[in-house]
């Protein structure tokens, strides 16, 4: 298994001899408002469910997810989260050369990796806050371009119509548009490319981050059929676990309550977001960087990330080391926003331990 991922709950839990729940996870991109009412309870109701197998295909969630974003199921396929996706994309679709729009999560490059595909970066310039100029971007050679959007770990956003308009420049080359955190953004219904009618686009959904379900691995293609078809043909049956359809199935027919629910979640990540950035704002050594969603990257200055991390980790909170990230450096952490009360301990110590680097 190729592990490219920032911290580990149960190994620091480990190292600190407590239970892992009594970590501050802010390393972990989830809706702290969240599981979504009521489907705990749907779950419990469906466990005796788990003594069969669940629907090899998951034809079921697709067509509920299909109906919920009013798109044709056959442009739709499911996975045991984006992850199987991803590492199944360069196999499926035959990828020769790839472009990765960084620094970004790191699981598009260990994809090309493990299955032996070329690729290379195109990263963004801090100076410009880490926003991608996709105008004079150089997207060839190479026939497949991944973009996570709004991205990780830098929060920026790109407008739909300008990669649209990308990929119509460029119709021989394969778009790979990772949305998982897009239900964050305010109006990210309308800022999706999930209903683009373009074959060369490919849009990843993820139901873990802003359902707070990342356990069950909930993950959706959608994409032209005849790709659709093409990464069918590589995906194991039985991909997607019983429960995780039961989550699907009450989630997608929900569709007034999950509207509040992600409308109430935006509204409260840009309350905390202002909270952080004001809390921090006068820190010395520290630099936060605009984000459109439920993360917040910062450069530090006379420490670094790993140094930082551990110092916070004796206070039983996680961050999330950048060092390992693309186009990054070991000056850079990611802080995912929580509960307000975690975001004031976090805030109060992250701020202390700048102020004594400088003093």
């Amino acid at each position: 298994m190729i592990n490219g991922h920032g911290g580990n709950i149960f190994d620091k839990a480990r190292d600190l001899d407590c239970d892992p729940m009594d970590i501050l996870d802010m390393s972990s991109n989830v809706n702290p408002l969240g599981p979504m009412p009521g489907l705990m309870a749907h779950l419990h109701e469906h466990l005796e469910r788990i003594i069969a197998l669940p629907e090899a295909g998951a034809g079921s969630i697709i067509r509920a997810f299909s109906s919920h974003h009013d798109i044709d199921p056959n442009k739709v396929l499911a996975g045991n989260g984006t992850t199987q996706l991803i590492y199944t994309l360069p196999v499926a679709l035959k990828i020769r050369q790839a472009l990765i729009l960084g620094p970004t999560y790191s699981d598009y490059a260990d994809a090309c990796r493990m299955h032996g595909v070329d690729f290379r970066f195109a990263l963004s310039d801090e100076k410009k806050s880490f926003r991608h100029t996709l105008d004079a971007m150089d997207i060839e050679p190479g026939d497949t371009v991944f973009i996570c959007n709004p991205n990780n770990p830098t929060g920026t956003l790109i407008p739909s119509e300008t990669i649209e308009s990308l990929c119509r420049r460029y119709p021989n080359i394969r778009f790979i548009i990772d949305e998982s955190y897009l239900p964050f953004v305010p109006e990210g219904e309308a800022k999706s490319l999930i209903g683009s009618t373009l074959p060369n686009i490919i849009v990843l959904n993820s139901m873990s981050k802003i359902f707070r379900i990342p356990g069950l691995r909930i993950g959706f293609v959608v994409a032209h059929p005849g790709i659709i078809d093409k990464i069918s043909t590589y995906m194991l049956p039985w991909s997607v676990n019983t429960l995780a359809q039961a989550a699907v199935n009450y989630l997608m027919t929900q569709k007034q309550d999950v509207s509040e629910f992600i409308e109430k979640t935006r509204t409260y990540l840009a309350d905390e977001r202002e909270f952080v950035m004001a809390g921090l704002q006068s820190a010395p050594g520290i630099q936060l960087f605009p984000s459109t969603t439920s993360f917040i990257l910062a450069k530090l200055d006379r420490l670094t990330a790993e140094a930082v991390s551990r110092h916070l980790l004796n206070y039983r909170i996680l961050i999330r080391d950048c060092g390992n990230f693309q186009g990054l450096s070991s000056q850079f952490i990611r802080i995912s926003l929580k509960t307000h009360d975690v975001n004031q301990i976090l805030t109060d110590r992250l701020r202390a331990c700048c102020e004594n680097a400088f003093s």
